[in-house]
């Protein structure tokens, strides 16, 4: 038993070490942003690469983009698009798919998501999120900051009422978006289905409209876009556990000072969004946040370590659960 918890401990050990091989630094890049676009693809995970895409293709082409950031465990909706949100892992905000939809979150709570953050900075600035999954905008966002919420339960008839949102010239400070179309493909027919990547090319439609609709209007000069997913599939179909299918994720990033063909640094999350998008903007990144910028993101940052002992709980987890599911990589059958 001493031999095994020594090897656990060694094993987070060599994962705090490598988290901190980068200096933290503030650069051209801090505050160079007026909006941050967060398009979240639910269920898509690391599939993005290998399906028909040709709207993430070329809005990505000059951008940094990585198919392998891991997820939060469990590989849910609920404990991912919070993290994405908050950039604190699971295991401290605690947010699951049962509670994110049953209690409304206020600002005065422990890990609020970087719209509450953004309120503090800027009491003006126009907040939004557009949602087919009613949970992000109950229960994730905070219901008492003055944020504009949309929830469509179709992800087409959300992508018009996102552009037309636009159209009519609001210019939000921080706009995410949740699609649910693969997801649900992912459930009904697996990973490795036609029918799942046609849902994947389908919401890449829906993405490029969006991104259109931005740029007519003026808002990526100083915009930061950013993709990412929550989690992806197995084979058979379902998600929540550990398969490498389900950890690995997508995260891409475009901007002005991204950097061109980035290659994220491997212990790159899908939480550091939310270091990333408060970063760009120019807010301080909150003390309990172990989201943080990865390496060869923008130009003129060498990336930032990610602090282990603000979360041992989250690293001993994630460093026991790597061997794990390299396991399932070699064997692919889940």
């Amino acid at each position: 038993m001493k031999k095994f918890i020594s090897a656990l401990l060694s094993i987070a050990l060599m994962f705090s070490v490598s988290s901190m091989a980068f200096a933290a630094d503030k650069s051209e890049s801090y505050g160079a942003y007026e909006h941050v676009f967060i398009i979240g693809i639910d269920g898509a995970g690391r599939f993005i690469k290998d399906a028909d895409t040709p709207n993430f293709d070329r809005i990505f082409a000059n951008g940094a983009v990585d198919y392998t950031a891991r997820t939060e465990v469990p590989t849910d909706s609920g404990p991912n698009w919070a993290s994405i949100l908050t950039g604190v892992s699971y295991y401290k905000h605690y947010i699951h798919n049962g509670n994110s939809g049953e209690s409304e979150r206020s600002s005065d709570t422990e890990f609020p998501s970087i719209y509450t953050y953004a309120r503090r900075a800027m009491p003006d600035a126009e907040l939004a999120s557009f949602v087919n999954w009613n949970n992000v905008n109950f229960g994730i966002i905070e219901n008492d900051i003055g944020v504009n919420k949309v929830n469509v339960s179709n992800d087409s008839d959300l992508t018009d009422e996102i552009c037309a949102y636009f159209d009519e010239g609001n210019a939000p400070s921080i706009f995410y978006v949740q699609i649910d179309c693969v997801d649900a493909a992912g459930h009904a027919h697996g990973s490795e289905s036609d029918e799942y990547f046609d849902a994947i090319h389908e919401a890449d439609g829906y993405l490029g409209k969006i991104y259109d609709s931005v740029e007519r209007n003026g808002l990526m000069e100083n915009g930061l876009f950013i993709v990412c997913s929550d989690h992806g599939h197995t084979i058979k179909g379902g998600h929540g556990r550990f398969s490498m299918r389900e950890t690995n994720t997508t995260v891409a990033f475009a901007g002005k000072t991204v950097k061109a063909g980035g290659k994220l640094d491997t212990n790159t999350r899908n939480r550091d969004v939310a270091a990333v998008a408060l970063y760009a903007l120019g807010i301080e990144r909150p003390s309990n946040f172990t989201a943080r910028i990865p390496a060869n993101l923008f130009e003129d940052v060498k990336g930032e370590l990610r602090p282990f002992y603000k979360d041992p709980l989250d690293s001993l987890i994630s460093a026991v659960m790597w061997p794990i599911t390299l396991v399932t990589a070699v064997f692919d059958v889940i």
